[in-house]
């Protein structure tokens, strides 16, 4: 889609982690979390993406590479201040700009989909995500006016009691017609209690200017989960990892022990293979059909053919031809190729 572009936030340092490794940069099913927004934004039809750097903006340019275009945030003032610094880069686009976290491994492509095309649909200026939260504590609140429309955002630590009550909550995620959300950023202010610019405001000078606001509920409230430290980076990891197993079920697969088994994202496996118990599959690993695989094995970027046979095994950057059954109990080298005996 030619009219619609991501900028993505990748500056914060995420002090909640305790890492020296940037926060966006911590992996989820075997891939960095921007990683997987990247990966979503542009199965969304995103394109010509910004991505915002700030801590670590060498590890976090490397990993971009040149998948998107980057946009520097040298001293961390919000995120409107964040987005701001991609209206050079774009300074020529217009359409609608689609603003994501990277710190959401779990968002999806065809929801991402769904919200651009609600968004266009509705003829709003600007669209937030929205979800709703049985417990919404220290995330940004939705105020609805009469029509249904958004009214504003509220943030955590400026919220009143009353709006505290809320349960409908901010998932970070906008799309906002350009050049129209630049022209606003500019005229924010920080008189908050973070003192920090919010790209929440611009809803609110948006609606002054007498522009439509919508908000679209997102119907996967997992997905929206943004990670801020190492017990939320599980759960993603968790949630990851059930999904990968589920897609893998449903396409052929046998997997005896969901709750003992681990399985990255880029992992691919054929139909009619079993996978057993204490089963770990990483990196670029393909299992051919009617394998068996477990238990007590891990694979890392290994190519197996059809009717192989590994249990009680490391096997690493192998290859296992037809019908092979590597010996337990033995961690195989680096480009060994094991042939059926």
């Amino acid at each position: 889609m030619a009219n619609l572009t991501a900028v993505i936030l990748a500056a914060g340092k995420g002090t909640r982690m305790k890492s020296k490794l940037p926060k966006v940069l911590h992996k989820v099913g075997g891939h960095p979390m921007l990683e997987h927004v990247m990966d979503a934004a542009e199965a969304a039809g995103c394109r010509n993406n910004v991505v915002v750097i700030g801590h670590g903006a060498d590890l976090v340019r490397e990993l971009v590479g040149n998948r998107a275009q980057i946009a520097l945030q040298a001293e961390q003032l919000g995120t409107g201040h964040a987005v701001l610094q991609a209206a050079d880069t774009l300074r020529d686009f217009t359409g609608t700009v689609m603003i994501l976290c990277g710190d959401t491994p779990l968002l999806e492509a065809e929801e991402l989909r769904k919200f651009y095309e609600a968004h266009v649909k509705s003829g709003a200026s600007a669209t937030v995500m929205s979800a709703m939260m049985e417990d919404p504590f220290g995330y940004g609140r939705i105020l609805r006016d009469e029509k249904g429309d958004v009214a504003g955002i509220v943030e955590e630590k400026d919220a009143a009691p009353e709006q505290k009550k809320i349960k409908e909550i901010n998932t970070g995620n906008y799309c906002v017609e350009a050049p129209l959300l630049f022209e606003v950023l500019k005229t924010l202010g920080n008189d908050n209690a973070q003192g920090e610019y919010y790209l929440t405001d611009v809803l609110a000078k948006l609606r002054g200017m007498g522009k439509k606001v919508g908000g679209v509920v997102s119907a996967d409230s997992e997905m929206i989960m943004g990670v801020n430290s190492r017990r939320q980076l599980a759960v993603a990891e968790s949630v990851m990892n059930r999904r990968i197993l589920g897609r893998l079920m449903d396409e052929g697969v046998t997997i005896m022990d969901p709750a003992s088994t681990f399985i990255e994202k880029s992992v691919k496996i054929a139909p009619d293979t079993v996978i057993y118990p204490f089963t770990w599959l990483q990196g670029e690993t393909a299992i051919g059909e009617d394998s068996e695989i477990g238990p007590n094995v891990r694979m890392k970027n290994v190519k197996t053919e059809k009717g192989c046979r590994v249990q009680f095994a490391y096997v690493c950057d192998c290859e296992v031809k037809k019908g092979a059954e590597p010996r337990p109990f033995v961690q195989y080298s680096p480009a060994f190729v094991l042939e059926n005996e």
